[in-house]
């Protein structure tokens, strides 16, 4: 056992060699009357009382002024049409045609086979009372830029409205990141303690002399002393490390406003970057503007293995990760003596529960299975039902396992890899899972009723 904790460290600590920090509040949708987390929980100081941030209306207002998308269909049955395309599709038109079908409104828009580069496919959309073209791909998903669509319609909505709002608000776009809320009342105010707590520990002292009397008094109140004290040099030793938000592009459901600079996060999808430690929410451009002020919280850090150890530490306010000083402890404690420590290898499949446990330990049970079951919720209803069917039945198992010998764990192994593997991984992606979904699996079965 020893040599496996050890293994468990040697795999963390080599994380240190390896860091990178990415330059690149949980998603809320806000309407727009509404404040967002962050600033509803902005400190209070001495000098200002908290005031909620004006989110600014003019993007939002321009998004509904955009465009809708007018799909031309073609009359005429097209032979060699793609699979991938619908009645928009035109087959090999020149540009003047193209033009000439799409001027009946703006919006308007169609899909031609290019005739300079026949097998290639042109999107064409009107705009500013002109038609525009854009190569178009399909890889599984449509796509002109970066952004990939399930349809073409997504496509030509998210298409629009860039287009109207970059038009008409070029120069207010450009001057965006000027004069942020984020210094004042957003994200950097959550780590300012709030001034009707920066005397509370001196009033709960006083409280404690006053109840304190004679020589037991007098010792009682000599221990918590030395006890705040060490408290405080403990903290203080804790060191105040500098963090760039890890942000990712990602989609919003509803309306949400950038909390660097107050503006809307216009499209269809992909509208900002949401820091994955934090939550943070801003506007892709805002992004280079943000301060390295990351807060991991522990909602979002769900990890102790691959985690980058910066975010672990300020995630958990310690000086190291917990996982360095267990297993160093454990070790010490009873591992000192074993022969070959540090240098045979431990089990794989034991290292791996271990890293798993640790993992676990990161979510509290109860958060775990509000997790699942909001994930529950997201299934088709025939997909949930017969879920719920089968893992009441594998409950009912479970209670013979004195006989069949088959826990909520072993039908976890049996079942996990028919009920949870994607169809689009590959094989070793799926062998690396399969301790996750076996894990999923007992927690459905042994949970089946409060999940369902």
């Amino acid at each position: 056992m020893a040599l496996t904790l050890f293994v468990l460290l040697h795999c963390h600590t080599s994380q240190m060699r390896e860091i990178t920090q990415h330059p690149s509040l949980s998603t809320r949708p806000t309407p727009p009357s509404t404040t967002p987390t962050s600033s509803i929980h902005a400190a209070i100081n001495d000098a200002d009382e908290y005031r909620p941030p004006v989110w600014k209306s003019y993007l939002y207002q321009l998004q509904q002024e955009a465009p809708h998308p007018r799909r031309v269909t073609c009359t005429n049955e097209v032979e060699n049409r793609p699979k991938y395309y619908g009645r928009e599709f035109h087959g090999m038109i020149s540009r003047e045609v193209a033009d000439q079908l799409l001027s009946v409104a703006e919006g308007s828009y169609l899909i031609r086979e290019s005739q300079r580069q026949p097998g290639t496919y042109t999107l064409a959309l009107r705009f500013g009372s002109q038609t525009r073209n854009f190569r178009l791909y399909y890889d599984g998903k449509h796509f002109v830029g970066e952004k990939r669509f399930e349809s073409i319609h997504d496509l030509v909505t998210d298409g629009l409205i860039t287009l109207y709002i970059e038009t008409k608000a070029a120069e207010y776009i450009a001057k965006m990141t000027i004069n942020p809320i984020y210094e004042h009342i957003g994200y950097t105010t959550l780590s300012r303690e709030p001034a009707y707590q920066k005397h509370m520990p001196v009033l709960k002292e006083t409280h404690d002399e006053r109840e304190s009397t004679g020589q037991d008094g007098v010792s009682e109140k000599r221990l918590t002393s030395l006890v705040r004290r060490a408290t405080l040099k403990e903290n203080e030793q804790i060191p105040k490390y500098e963090k760039v938000h890890n942000f990712k592009v990602h989609t919003f459901r509803g309306p949400h406003w950038c909390e660097y600079c107050a503006n809307f996060m216009w499209g269809l999808i992909a509208q900002g970057v949401k820091c994955a430690d934090c939550g943070l929410n801003v506007h892709k451009q805002c992004s280079k503007m943000v301060p390295n002020d990351c807060k991991p919280d522990l909602k979002h850090v769900k990890k102790v293995y691959s985690c980058d150890l910066t975010t672990l530490v300020k995630a958990h306010i310690t000086k190291r990760p917990m996982v360095v000083d267990m297993c160093i402890r454990e070790i010490e404690s009873r591992g000192l003596n074993s022969e070959g420590l540090y240098r045979v290898s431990g089990f794989s499949d034991l290292i791996e529960d271990v890293k798993m446990a640790f993992d676990r330990e990161i979510m509290d049970p109860d958060e775990q299975l509000e997790t699942l079951h909001n994930a529950l919720k997201l299934l088709p209803p025939a997909h949930c039902e017969t879920l719920r069917y089968l893992m009441a039945h594998l409950k009912r198992v479970t209670l013979h396992e004195k006989e069949n010998l088959m826990n909520a764990e072993n039908l976890g192994i049996v079942f996990g890899p028919t009920l949870m593997r994607s169809p689009e991984l590959d094989a070793m992606a799926a062998l690396n899972d399969i301790r996750y979904q076996r894990l999923v699996v007992e927690l459905l079965i042994k949970n089946e009723d409060i999940l369902f």
